[in-house]
């Protein structure tokens, strides 16, 4: 599959959602064509193929479904950052701030590989909350978080503000949400 793809005609764009005035750019559109899917995890691949990546950590529940195919192309495991009260063992939480309220993330303690290097997956990178979380979850495990990857990036928001010092990768970026940008 070409590295020339256009992944921009596979995401549907969304005017108004979640409010007025919001451009929503909607991945669902990239799992019903398997070739556009197809050409994300391929693209992860190529791409994560000579770095050391012990583990892949996934963001609920898109994250889980770019990192699962990932994680069995590079064979690696497969780690599950959840939502709060989502997992029965014993488990490491963090609280972030959301625009307006909070929200809680957790992983299972005994999934965190002590002193490995961890790629950190979402498919949407936007004002780094709920990623920053979760490299905080995953360091205070005793994992490195050396790698983010998101589908679509949308750096306006300033995600990588919130993640200093560790390499970002998108396969698209957008410069605005506002509709009509």
């Amino acid at each position: 599959m070409s590295s020339n793809f256009n992944l921009d005609d596979s995401i549907r764009k969304i005017e108004d959602f979640p409010h007025k005035g919001i451009l929503y750019y909607d991945i669902t559109s990239i799992l019903t064509n398997p070739e556009a899917f197809s050409w994300c995890i391929d693209q992860m691949v190529e791409y994560y193929k000579d770095k050391k990546i012990d583990a892949v950590a996934a963001v609920e529940s898109r994250g889980f479904i770019f990192s699962a195919p990932f994680a069995k192309a590079m064979q690696i495991p497969l780690i599950l950052v959840r939502k709060a009260g989502k997992l029965p063992g014993v488990t490491l939480k963090k609280s972030y701030q959301l625009e307006y309220g909070k929200a809680e993330v957790e992983i299972h303690q005994s999934d965190v590989p002590q002193g490995k290097n961890v790629l950190l997956v979402d498919d949407l990178l936007a004002t780094g909350g709920t990623m920053g979380a979760a490299v905080e979850l995953l360091t205070m495990g005793g994992a490195n978080v050396k790698h983010i990857f998101g589908i679509i990036g949308l750096p306006f928001l300033k995600y990588a503000d919130k993640l200093p010092g560790i390499e970002i990768k998108t396969l698209i970026e957008y410069e605005s949400e506002n509709v009509g940008s």
